[in-house]
């Protein structure tokens, strides 16, 4: 019997196994993905099981699991049972001395990175963050940057994305079209940038430009920009995903940041519709709350014919990975950053 056609969702789960519940939720409305937390891993066993039950509740071997491994203070993948690999600042400051010493850094990183994710079933990664931070931003961003200048992210950027595919894991650029000029947490609230249609394509843009072609999944930010839309958010804005697919140039996968975060108000179906409506190709969905995740699984179609020709080509991107010397990498990562 074959499986049911996917919804354009990708959600949370409750816990570090799949409940009664959520499997026959998605054995009936089967999700897109799913994404990963802390509350959803203990070990490198535990974890692989997790991912292993949600794919047969899905009825799809190849349904995309996602998580937030970026490094320093957003790794969900940490001590004692994984490497904890260190923020992207550290390679924006190698940069400072040495930007070919960096590239190799961060694609090496990447590419450990990429090894412990692959490992337990994880086969799409949010990195990496081309937000470039200006003085008087919130600090959300920090050193998740890596650079404060469009060229040293999309520089560093691009060797993440590198070392990231080659290890089979497909990466996703955040926060389009650009989270750096925010003076509010998207987790608490709602952030207006008023930049200039040309200020954004100059600076804040422009990484992401920069690696259209090359990243096959980009994440929305929940911001307002003023400038081409001065009512909705990015993630419910069709204008602002035409400026994303137009001027920008991305024609990949494009999915929204936590529909849950407090920059968005309203019922969790609702946005998930507005979201889609507006031009994303996958609404997003973290709590793991299974009234939520039913709402909003309830509330999307099914992935449809442009959605899933981006997921193929995201996944062909990713399709060969090349043969690692974990031993070898770890060794020259440490000398790199020393």
């Amino acid at each position: 019997m074959a499986a049911t056609a996917p919804r354009a969702a990708v959600v949370g789960v409750a816990g570090p196994g799949l409940g009664a519940e959520e499997e026959r939720l998605f054995r009936r409305r089967p999700p897109l993905g799913l994404i990963l937390f802390g509350r959803n891993i203990a070990d490198p066993a535990q974890l692989f099981d997790l991912t292993a039950a949600f794919r047969r509740a899905v009825g799809r071997e190849d349904a995309p699991v996602l998580i937030d491994q970026e490094g320093g203070r957003v790794a969900r993948l940490r001590a004692p049972h994984w490497r904890h690999p260190p923020a992207a600042a550290a390679f924006a400051r190698l940069a400072a001395r040495d930007p070919v010493a960096a590239r190799r850094a961060a694609f090496l990183n990447a590419r450990l990175m990429a090894d412990d994710l692959t490992s337990v079933g994880v086969t799409v990664d949010c990195a990496p963050v081309l937000d470039l931070p200006v003085p008087g931003a919130h600090d959300v961003i920090g050193d998740r940057a890596h650079g404060d200048t469009p060229r040293l992210a999309a520089s560093l950027g691009r060797a993440v994305a590198r070392g990231l595919l080659a290890g089979g894991v497909v990466p996703v650029m955040k926060h389009i079209p650009g989270h750096g000029r925010a003076t509010a947490d998207t987790h608490h609230a709602l952030p207006v940038v008023d930049a200039t249609e040309a200020q954004l394509l100059a600076r804040d843009a422009r990484p992401f430009a920069n690696l259209a072609r090359l990243v096959p999944w980009a994440m929305t930010a929940h911001i307002v920009y003023a400038s081409l839309d001065d009512e909705r958010p990015a993630t419910l804005s069709p204008a602002v995903v035409r400026f994303i697919r137009r001027r920008i140039g991305f024609g990949g996968v494009l999915v929204t940041d936590d529909l849950a975060m407090r920059a968005l108000s309203g019922d969790p179906g609702a946005l998930a519709r507005a979201a889609l409506a507006a031009g994303c190709d996958l609404a997003l969905d973290c709590p793991g709350d299974l009234a939520r995740t039913e709402a909003v699984l309830k509330a999307v179609p099914e992935v449809s014919d442009a959605t899933a020709r981006r997921l193929r080509a995201g996944a062909r991107a990713a399709a060969a990975p090349r043969r690692l010397d974990r031993a070898r990498a770890e060794a020259a990562l440490a000398d790199l950053l020393r």
